[in-house]
């Protein structure tokens, strides 16, 4: 009997985890397979920033392997306002969730990292090789640190004890059950929301930036898929980034353009060029998880975004929107 925890279960990548493994053939290569048992556990579970509160956690479950989702998260504006409490309730909750599955014998640990974690000044692409090559962007060096600190702890088990404890960093994801809430949401969930109230209210959908530069984004439900492919096939301590192709860069106009044929808006759409456009671009590398992975097919961004604009407008009253 295997018994896989999920940490963060109930967020973006949790949910299209336990989406996949409910929807995909059993036994299949990302179905859930005989003897297999999914927990999906968020922050109302356990406070995986208390260890007393971890250990009953492990202790009530005895997971087998881990998917480690959870973090304490945030836009630019709060990363850049609370460095020190990013920075220590990360490092609380990772240490929490790596020494229990140390002390509990667990198989195979997965941990998300991001992006985040790269050096400000690094040549692109972005691969696995680059992570601590320099310092990570000064806004968010607290979360961005103990993000790197996973990847040293992964390392220090695998030598010292030999645990199999690895890490995954995967590019822009989006999908249901995003955090749509103006405030802290991503680009994607940002535009899908201001269309929607544009929408609504008869306002024009106005787009921050000159909509120029480039993003990788990533469909949770694949993003998911690779998940389970890397707990079942990938067994290397070193990180993988789990990404869309250089080749499959999506220009913010392009991305607002199709949240506007998704919604069907037929409003004034602007964009603001007085804003910023932050960073142009940041391509990452996904060639070592090809060449690992074989035949692995992306869903079109076009169709991946119509499905989690579906799913918004479905349930906007249950959504995370915080307060429009």
């Amino acid at each position: 009997m295997s018994v896989i925890l999920v940490t963060g279960g109930t967020g973006l990548v949790g949910k299209a985890i336990e989406y996949i493994i409910e929807t995909e053939p059993e036994g299949s290569r990302f179905g859930k397979r005989p003897g297999e048992k999914w927990v999906f556990i968020g922050s109302s579970d356990a406070d995986l920033r208390n260890q007393e509160s971890s250990k009953k956690l492990f202790e009530k479950y005895k997971p087998t392997h881990v998917i480690h989702l959870a973090a304490f998260v945030g836009g630019l504006f709060i990363n850049m306002k609370r460095k020190l409490d990013f920075l220590r309730e990360n490092i609380l909750i990772n240490d929490n969730v790596l020494h229990n599955s140390h002390e509990f014998g667990v198989k195979k640990v997965i941990s998300c990292l991001s992006t985040c974690v790269y050096p400000d000044k690094v040549d692109y692409p972005l691969d696995e090789t680059k992570i601590h090559l320099g310092l990570p962007h000064q806004s968010n060096f607290g979360y961005a640190h103990a993000k790197r600190l996973v990847d040293v702890q992964n390392h220090a088990y695998k030598d010292q004890y030999g645990d199999n404890f690895t890490s995954a960093i995967p590019t822009n994801v989006f999908g249901p059950h995003d955090n749509f809430d103006l405030e802290g949401a991503h680009v994607l969930p940002a535009l899908m929301h201001k269309c929607y109230l544009a929408k609504k209210n008869g306002t024009p959908f106005v787009v921050w930036g000159s909509g120029k530069p480039l993003r990788q984004f990533i469909y949770s439900r694949d993003l998911a898929k690779l998940f389970i492919w890397m707990l079942r096939e990938y067994d290397d301590v070193e990180p993988l980034i789990l990404s869309v192709g250089e080749d499959e860069e999506v220009s913010i106009k392009q991305a607002a353009d199709a949240v506007v044929a998704a919604m069907g808006f037929d409003g004034e759409y602007r964009f603001d060029t007085t804003k910023a456009d932050g960073q142009f671009r940041k391509p990452a590398s996904n060639k070592k998880l090809l060449s690992l992975i074989g035949d692995f097919e992306f869903t079109p961004f076009d169709k991946a975004l119509a499905e989690t604009v579906e799913w918004f407008q479905q349930n906007y009253q249950n959504a995370r929107i915080g307060k429009p």
